[in-house]
């Protein structure tokens, strides 16, 4: 039966550019991203699902690769509009095991109320609808299943499976098992029991072609896929695994399953899907149980196992190579104090005010990178919240910079996160910019000092104010020929910023404004 779509070009670009493509990584595919709406979000907003019924679908959604593997057939999630007379697809995915059915990508599309349409009579009837002979599409005779999905004795949505016939695998113990599990998983679908629960992480768990067991109702394996019994036999398994007893056969690889806290038996016996990971000295697998129905009777256990050996090893690496960053950093911050700490007992032997004040200078500036690394030591990532380097920052500079008086250095705002190599500049053009509100603004006399951050759009502003005595006459950053202002001059190009020195007045006092693209700030 051929579709009857109507699509808009709106559609066509919310379809392209709002919703990921199923099965892929979108921080993998378009770097760092602000916010991709999930099924859950677009669901919402077409206001046509149920908050319960939502929840549900996104789950089902994040797990029905396996039933798109298992069937060797593409998968098209149809929810109803609000007047139930028109079916929109809600998301869609294609099998890793066999070839597509459907080369365009039909997410945001409607289909127009038809009561001949499959997704339309299974909706209505709330049974399975199925096709008995192929349709043809783009000439390639495509099978077509229409699946309602039912809770409470409601019908949520529909999701209709496209099978390539041209495509079918030729038959065999590995694809009849694949077709007789995908229809009991389709059963349950049906039945609003698919297992959903808890979401398997996609860089973790295993999938149907990784390695798959299928169980009976006595936990006997019934069969075994060739890349199961390989995953089981580099775990150091000798012999077959079919008409084994899967406990006991796992179980052997690994004696202190149980003392991991993992109640194996129960796992295996449980209602609901789970992830338990075996090691067997540096080999490592993890499991994933499924637990089949068949109306209330249990229909036995599918079980997914993937060799994650190498993907343990990268995890260790990274550890590893975490901790020696965070190391470097601390050993870098205990050195630039340590510099910090010999400038300052230099400063105590000088008796020229000038030398005092310029090796003063130049332990601040020390210190305030210090500051950068002590918390690069402490994150697990190169982002750095800044607004703790900040507050470090103004106190130190309040303690060491006021001449006499009562001195007030505070941040108003926040900064965010600050890419770790824009941190140290931005760390010392902050430094420089409140020591010169103190020593220049205001002097010997008391006041306030306030650094107040702004994202503005994809700036970065930042102002440094105070209530002194304002900038003098004629001033100009151009022709200034203090170290400090120079420092500021140069760090401020390097993160392709501007900064502007700007009179309060009327009002007491100075302002420096200073923007910085996000983009810079960030890397």
């Amino acid at each position: 039966m051929a579709f009857s779509f109507k699509i808009s070009c709106a559609q066509r670009l919310w379809a392209r550019h709002i919703l990921p493509e199923p099965g892929t990584n979108t921080q993998a595919r378009y770097g760092k991203l602000r916010h991709v709406p999930s099924l859950d979000d677009v669901l919402e907003q077409r206001g046509s699902v149920l908050h319960g019924d939502r929840d549900w679908l996104g789950s089902f959604v994040h797990e029905w690769h396996i039933l798109a593997d298992m069937s060797f057939s593409d998968l098209i999630l149809w929810v109803p509009g609000a007047d139930d007379n028109i079916f929109w697809a809600a998301a869609q995915i294609r099998p890793t095991t066999g070839p597509t059915a459907l080369e365009e990508d039909v997410v945001g599309d409607d289909i127009a109320y038809d009561p001949e349409h499959l997704v339309t009579t299974a909706y209505l009837s709330h049974q399975i609808q199925e096709t008995s002979e192929g349709s043809l599409s783009a000439g390639i005779p495509v099978g077509i299943k229409a699946i309602p999905i039912m809770r409470a004795k409601r019908c949520v949505a529909v999701v209709e499976q496209h099978t390539n016939q041209m495509g079918v695998r030729a038959p065999g113990t590995l694809e009849d098992n694949y077709l007789e599990i995908a229809d009991v998983l389709s059963d349950m679908l049906w039945r609003g029991e698919f297992p959903v629960s808890p979401r398997s992480d996609p860089s973790l768990s295993p999938r149907p072609g990784d390695g798959l067991i299928r169980l009976d109702k006595r936990g006997t394996i019934a069969y075994a896929s060739p890349n199961a019994v390989s995953v089981y036999r580099r775990m150091g398994h000798i012999g077959d695994l079919e008409d084994e007893d899967f406990r006991i056969v796992t179980q052997a690889l690994s004696p202190g399953l149980k003392e991991v806290g993992q109640n194996f038996v129960t796992d295996l016996s449980g209602r609901m899907a789970r992830e338990i990971d075996i090691e067997a000295g540096r080999i490592s697998m993890r499991l994933r149980l499924i637990p089949l129905q068949n109306g209330n009777e249990p229909a036995g256990t599918l079980v997914l196992c993937r060799d994650t050996t190498e993907l343990r090893n990268l995890d260790r690496q990274l550890v590893t190579k975490d901790a020696t960053i965070r190391e470097i950093h601390h050993r870098v911050k205990n050195n630039l104090q340590t510099v910090a700490a010999l400038l300052r007992m230099q400063s105590r032997r000088i008796r020229s005010p000038e030398g005092k004040d310029a090796l003063r200078d130049a332990m601040r500036r020390v210190a305030s990178i210090a500051v950068v690394h002590e918390i690069l030591s402490q994150a697990f990532d190169e982002e750095v919240p800044f607004d703790d380097v900040c507050d470090r920052i103004l106190r130190m500079v309040g303690d060491v910079a006021a001449a006499s008086g009562q001195v007030t250095a505070r941040r108003v705002g926040s900064f965010g996160l600050v890419g770790a190599g824009s941190a140290t500049s931005l760390a010392l053009i902050v430094t420089e910019l409140c020591q010169n509100a103190i020593e220049h603004g205001l002097a010997t006399e008391s006041g306030t000092v306030e650094v107040i951050p702004l994202r503005d759009g994809a700036m970065l502003q930042v102002d440094v104010q105070d209530d002194g005595r304002g900038l003098p006459d004629g001033f100009s950053l151009v022709g200034a020929t203090s170290l400090g202002l120079s420092i500021v001059q140069t760090l401020v190009s390097d993160l392709d910023g501007t900064v502007d020195f700007q009179s309060l007045a009327p009002e007491p006092g100075s302002r420096v404004r200073l923007r910085i693209p996000l983009a810079v700030a960030e890397s």
